[in-house]
């Protein structure tokens, strides 16, 4: 081993170590310090705004001077509306329930056993993200609340943004009496560092990757610990043949538009044939007057072409490669059915398994829709745009999910807790398999 990749490891170790070394004290740990540590971050963040930003342009110069794409550069910038979006996050975990030691279920047996299921943490997280610092708040939220303990280890683009992070939350845990070693960060570059805490089977309980395709791929190819993942958000719109119009404009234009860098947005536009006449040049005029590019299917592409209002445009033809692409970007490839069937047969083959929408007034459809599309999250008459733990309700998320494991779609407090079963009895013992009469006499 060289020097070098033993120093490495001794560094992943060390802070592997730390974080297991609190798991106790974290699953002790009362509702109200948990809710007042959170509390106490969103304070501080408040106050350190200025100091927040400082250390966040010097994250957004950096990556300007290396080239990184705009989208990048995007989800790097923490403005006055993502910090208070931070803060936001902190409170509103604060005010959720805590999971930890709920009994989920519990049933009687004819022997008088109780048998339950109670939620308990899943130990040592490892967190890998890219670029958006506000992850590092999300996912320290949910972890403390949920008494896990927490490895951060972002983007080397964004790293200035999540040190001043973390060591507020830290500093606000060191105040309210929260085990500061719970939440762990990886300040160094290396790469070495990730594959290493990746190997350490039964020392980190599970790694969750956020970020782009190659980078969860990586992720997976290196991990001897369970990773609970997607790979990309190839997302489905589906405009009936008996769809509010109306509504389908608008759906489709915020699921494109409003935020077309993640994993949400929509990416291809699917269009019952009986409607195509009607909606599709409407539809295309609004996608291109916010500067989509749209990559259709003969019968749409058609469409477009006769209709003048459209000369501005860009409409190209789809390859058979647009469909599986997650574009992030400003561009929406757009495929006429003929039926709901078919519909669900291209979501099948095409989509990611992450969040799919039907527009139609329906409610047969409806319902077929939401029963045989296999993804994460399933909508009727909404954009997919919501498919976001703090819009679901769970105050944050840690990632996204399309695995079907025990976490599935946006993970919040919940799914960061495994059931273990949990046994009353009073001396039932199976098949009156005892110490034997004959023992007990022979002892007396």
């Amino acid at each position: 081993m060289s020097t070098v990749s033993g120093e490495i490891r001794s560094y992943a170790e060390e802070k592997v170590e730390r974080a297991r070394s609190v798991l106790r004290d974290l699953m002790s740990l009362k509702t109200e310090v948990k809710n007042r540590t959170l509390l106490r971050a969103a304070e501080l963040i408040e106050v350190r705004r200025e100091l927040i930003r400082e250390e966040n342009r010097k994250d957004v110069e950096r990556a300007k001077d290396m080239g990184l794409k705009p989208a990048v550069i995007d989800r790097l910038i923490l403005n006055d509306r993502r910090i208070e979006g931070m803060v936001k996050v902190l409170r509103d975990v604060a005010s959720l329930a805590d999971p930890v030691g709920e009994i989920v279920r519990m049933w009687n047996l004819p022997n008088g056993l109780k048998v339950g299921r109670m939620r308990v943490p899943l130990g040592v997280i490892f967190i890998v993200y890219e670029s958006r610092p506000n992850v590092t708040v999300e996912a320290a939220s949910l972890c403390m609340k949920s008494s896990n303990a927490v490895v951060l280890r972002g983007g080397r683009e964004a790293v200035n943004s999540n040190r001043i992070l973390v060591e507020i939350l830290r500093e606000a845990a060191r105040e309210e009496g929260f085990p500061e070693e719970a939440i762990q960060f990886i300040d160094r570059p290396e790469r070495e560092i990730v594959w290493e805490i990746l190997s350490m089977e039964g020392r980190v309980d599970v790694a969750i990757p956020r970020g782009g395709e190659s980078l969860i791929r990586a992720v997976v190819e290196h991990a001897k610990v369970p990773v609970i993942k997607h790979y990309k958000g190839v997302c489905n719109v589906y405009v009936d043949e008996r769809a509010d119009l109306t509504k389908a404009y608008h759906i489709v234009y915020n699921a494109k538009v409003q935020r077309p860098s993640v994993c949400n947005a929509v990416e291809n536009l699917l269009v019952h044939r009986a409607v195509l006449e009607e909606f599709m040049p409407k539809m295309a005029f609004y996608l291109g007057k916010a500067g989509v590019e749209l990559r259709c299917d003969e019968e749409s592409l058609a469409v477009i072409r006769k209709d003048p209002r459209l000369s501005f445009l860009k409409a190209v033809p789809a390859t058979e490669e647009d469909y599986y692409e997650e574009f992030l970007d400003l561009i929406l490839a757009v495929k006429t059915v003929g039926s709901l069937e078919e519909a669900i047969a291209f979501i099948e083959k095409y989509g990611s398994r992450h969040s799919e929408a039907i527009v139609t007034e329906d409610y047969t459809r409806a319902m077929k829709f939401l029963r045989e599309v296999d993804s994460a999250a399933v909508y009727v008459n909404a954009s997919t745009r919501f498919t976001d733990g703090n819009e679901f309700g769970l105050g944050a998320e840690m990632g996204i999910s399309t695995d079907k494991i025990h976490a599935r779609g946006p993970m919040g407090l919940e799914e960061l807790t495994v059931p273990k079963f949990v046994i009353l009895g009073e001396g039932q013992i199976r098949d009156n398999f005892g110490v034997p009469e004959e023992f007990i006499k022979e002892l007396c």
